[in-house]
């Protein structure tokens, strides 16, 4: 009776730790790192941890390429934008150099805290920054004072104008949220360019990632892809 009983409780036991390899089928990443600056280059595109604002908590950017990444980070439900982990492109062009500039992105984020899906994007060095916000979750708002709305680049956004005090920056804010599609940058510039915002300047670095202010108790931002054309 007794062999029998352990005979019973063998395979039950392999079971259970079968069960359990398969409900955590999770796979490391090629990178990841919990550093407040972290940075990794992959395929042209540098990947930034990027926690710079203050009071943040821990937050940890994971990535198998560029295009593929994301970040699981803890801020506490206060005000103030905590980080801006993201992925850059340098293009370095002037935008009367450039045919076409475009980008594409897909991304799961969470039902809670406050954050905003963003393209940052830089012209003439830091002279003047381009958000467009693709969408945004909880007590957020872009810099400045609404000017107008304009659909434009493949979307319709209703679009801002400030200073942050150390450049000019102009936010475009999506009307509805996105999580994937295609934005065309060129025609973004150009619109800016023609109403007179600024000059035949030179585009350097497109960004795209999540300017997060809270996220309390630990949530995931992950992007399934990303990538930026110029030509």
């Amino acid at each position: 009776m007794m062999l029998r009983t352990l005979r019973l409780l063998v395979p039950a036991s392999m079971i259970v730790v079968l069960v359990g390899l398969l409900a955590n089928p999770a796979q490391a990443a090629v990178w990841s790192s919990s550093a407040q600056w972290a940075t990794w280059t992959n395929n042209g595109y540098t990947l930034y941890n990027n926690i710079w604002g203050g009071g943040a908590g821990p937050q940890t950017i994971w990535a198998n390429s560029s295009s593929n990444w994301g970040v699981w980070a803890n801020h506490p439900n206060t005000g103030g934008v905590k980080s801006y982990p993201n992925a850059t492109r340098n293009v370095n062009r002037k935008i009367s150099a450039l045919g076409t500039v475009s980008s594409s992105f897909n991304v799961t984020v969470p039902n809670g805290g406050a954050y905003t899906t963003a393209y940052d994007i830089w012209c003439d060095g830091h002279t003047y920054e381009i958000m467009l916000w693709m969408n945004k979750y909880g007590p957020v708002g872009p810099i400045g004072s609404r000017q107008t709305s304009a659909s434009v680049g493949g979307h319709t956004w209703d679009i801002y104008r400030g200073s942050n005090g150390s450049n000019q920056v102009f936010s475009f804010v999506r009307q509805g949220n996105a999580t994937s599609g295609t934005v065309n940058i060129k025609a973004v510039l150009t619109w800016l360019r023609t109403s007179n915002w600024f000059g035949d300047v030179t585009l350097g670095d497109v960004q795209f990632g999540y300017e997060i202010t809270s996220s309390s108790g630990g949530m995931d931002f992950r992007t399934n892809s990303f990538s930026v054309s110029a030509s």
